[in-house]
């Protein structure tokens, strides 16, 4: 691919009522306090992980970029501008989750957003007022439905959550031309996701991978290779530990039964949920975790487990006896995307700060930090500068032999995660 396409037409979108009910199901708010009580949203972003950055960067120069004015547009065609106060009002409002940005050896907070305003003049008001995806479309929900500004220039969503705001025509369609960087370095695997092609409306912050990580202590030379390992070799019964977010525990399923979790059917789901249904029952699962499983696997009560590729950085370097592994199926990656909202102030501010981190040197210092996959091409070099062991982790910066692994969750229908919801429910207790 050689640059970012518009998105598609968009005449064929529902009404937005049909897609999103006022009322969760009941297997949508158990999914929702899953995620709150251990769920990736439970503990920060952090979790483990500790700061390895090695002092703030100096960084390039960012030019004078040009700024295109989109015009309002319905529903089936993007999401709504408001009059850009940028060129007035030096400033961007920016929401993300809780220690998702980066903090220098002397616990200095956020360098990476002062280089950015000591370069471009724009100040940047951060707020770390985002804990769980559906609990903060909640707050910002009522404002984008009668077309106000949310106060929020950017804000960092889950790919599903993500994915529902520009359904919704809720998000505005970013400019090209203000986004160089980013639309150069985007990495390949993040380049098409089906919610949003070409990457019209967002951009990635950090990729979020699923894996599998053993205790090789505890394994004591049972071979493990693939799901079906941990799902029915008997010398890991009672000792295996699963996901409780349904979208990385069934899309591990799905690739370890040869299907697409970007092309599955409703009786591909169903054939994953039975498959798990009968660990389960047989006990071969211990159970369903959220960031939990670390203890767990750490103390050697699992031998092996799902887990996320963030946490397995820092557990490796805690301790001799951990380490991942990539199916011969794939693996699953998700992500978190900085998106523009309807009516925000400060469009293009808010690009110019998107596109500031895919240049190469302020990527590397966040990825140093947050240990999560990295994004953004090109930023081996810079990052090796700040901590080796980060550039060749391929935890962080995949080659493109695991970015070829990769696999993403298709998007869903509002009744498609209802029912998948309600499943899945049922198969962890939920």
């Amino acid at each position: 691919m050689t640059g970012v396409r518009p998105s598609p037409s968009r005449k064929g979108t529902k009404r937005m009522e049909q897609y999103e009910p006022d009322r969760l199901s009941p297997a949508q708010v158990a999914a929702m306090r899953r995620s709150l009580r251990n769920g990736r949203a439970a503990m920060t972003r952090r979790s483990l992980l500790r700061a390895s950055t090695g002092g703030a960067l100096a960084l390039g120069g960012l030019g004078t970029l040009s700024a295109c004015g989109i015009p309002a547009a319905g529903k089936t065609e993007g999401g709504t501008s408001s009059e850009d106060h940028s060129a007035k009002e030096k400033q961007v409002n920016f929401s993300n989750w809780t220690e998702y940005m980066d903090v220098d050896d002397s616990g200095k907070r956020h360098p990476t957003l002062e280089q950015f305003t000591k370069r471009t003049g724009i100040k940047v008001k951060y707020t770390e007022d985002i804990n769980d995806n559906n609990e903060f479309f909640g707050k910002i929900k009522p404002q984008l439905a009668a077309g106000q500004d949310t106060g929020r220039d950017i804000v960092v969503l889950t790919d599903w959550l993500a994915a529902r705001l520009i359904r919704l025509g809720w998000a505005q369609k970013l400019d090209p031309s203000n986004l160089p960087h980013a639309f150069a370095n985007l990495s390949q695997q993040f380049r098409e996701p089906d919610w949003d092609p070409g990457r019209a409306y967002s951009y990635p912050w950090q990729g979020i991978s699923t894996v599998i990580a053993y205790n090789k202590k505890a394994l004591d030379g049972v071979e493990v290779k693939s799901l079906s390992d941990l799902l029915d070799n008997p010398k890991l019964k009672g000792r295996v530990g699963l996901l409780t977010e349904m979208r990385d525990t069934i899309g591990m399923t799905l690739l370890d039964m040869d299907k697409d979790p970007a092309k599955f059917t409703d009786d591909d789901y169903d054939a994953a949920v039975a498959r798990l249904q009968k660990a389960v029952d047989s006990k071969q699962i211990r159970r369903f975790t959220g960031n939990d499983y670390t203890s767990d696997l750490t103390s050697g009560d699992f031998a092996a487990c799902l887990a996320w590729a963030g946490d397995v950085v820092q557990l490796k370097a805690d301790s001799p006896d951990i380490d991942f592994l990539i199916p011969d199926s794939g693996y699953m990656t998700s992500s978190d995307n900085m998106l523009v909202p309807n009516k925000a102030r400060h469009k293009t501010n808010a690009e110019r700060l998107i596109d500031y981190y895919y240049e190469p040197k302020a990527a590397a210092e966040l990825a140093a930090y947050i240990n999560y996959v990295c994004p953004v091409d090109g930023v081996k070099e810079e990052l090796a500068k700040i901590d080796e062991d980060a550039a060749n982790n391929p935890l962080i910066l995949p080659d493109k032999a695991m970015q070829a692994a990769s696999r993403a969750f298709r998007s869903l229908s509002s009744k498609e995660e209802t029912a998948y919801e309600e499943k899945f429910a049922k198969l962890t207790g939920a």
